[in-house]
């Protein structure tokens, strides 16, 4: 086996990167094509040239993101998302869980997620009664720092300032998402004594349900800066529930969320 020193290498670089052709100069130095190829390879990948050894660029670092649909998609990700590390695969996966019920919603949730990752692939993965829609990038930890070991509600659920300024920017898109993922639009009936005849009233309402004291701050603070008057019901000693009931914020909420379909 024939070893070259460094400064043969050099020279075949120089050469290769004049424009020599790989045979012209494993030719001139008596040097295996093969070698001659690995040696500009390894060349252009360490100077970037490489495209296979370009890593795909960050859509916030450095493109162009879509914040309205990171807003949404963060709502989705923050009540039935997750993102998880296989050992088998080198990058992380974002899932998020939508019920088969809910065709438009998961038609919703797979357009978000494209327009956050344009260059990524989407796959719908079936469960029981529900599918997970699937992607894996690099760079989720980056779009989704509030990531981390156990369950959301045992731990801090924080934004950072450029995600609160997304979803001050597009508050009903985050509303939206959060409503999507951990809410619903139900039809409430009461009944009342009217002239000593019970007549029965119906009435919506919607409902957001979290563990997390975290997100439900988020989903409430955010309710305040659109106008939508909220209150808290508690089952047993347990706050998890928001409820808009009052007319006019479920106006809103109808105009800007709507319920699941």
């Amino acid at each position: 086996m024939n070893f070259h020193g460094t400064e043969v290498r050099q020279q075949v670089l120089t050469l290769l990167r004049d424009g020599a052709r790989n045979a012209d100069v494993a030719r001139k130095f008596n040097i295996p094509v093969g070698t001659i190829g690995y040696w500009k390879h390894a060349d252009r990948a360490t100077r970037g040239e490489c495209p296979g050894h370009q890593p795909p660029p960050c859509p916030r670092c450095d493109g162009d993101l879509n914040a309205p649909a990171y807003s949404y998609l963060l709502g989705l990700y923050l009540g039935d998302g997750h993102i998880i590390q296989n050992r088998a695969m080198r990058s992380p996966s974002l899932s998020i869980t939508c019920a088969e019920s809910h065709p438009g919603l998961m038609d919703e949730c797979e357009s978000a997620m494209r327009s956050v990752f344009p260059i990524n692939s989407v796959c719908r993965v079936r469960r029981k009664g529900c599918r997970e829609l699937k992607l894996y990038s690099m760079h989720l930890w980056c779009l989704f720092p509030q990531h981390g070991p156990g369950r959301k509600h045992e731990r801090p659920i924080t934004l950072e300032p450029w995600q609160q300024e997304i979803v001050d920017a597009h508050p009903w898109e985050f509303i939206r998402g959060l409503v999507h993922s951990d809410g619903c639009r139900i039809t409430n009936w009461t009944t009342r004594l009217v002239a000593g005849v019970t007549k029965r009233y119906e009435y919506p309402r919607y409902f957001f349900t979290n563990k997390s004291d975290d997100i439900r701050k988020h989903f409430t603070d955010t309710l305040d800066k659109v106008g939508v008057e909220w209150t808290t019901l508690a089952r047993g000693s347990d706050p998890f529930n928001i409820s808009v009931a009052r007319k006019a914020s479920v106006a809103l909420m109808d105009a800007h969320v709507g319920p699941k379909y």
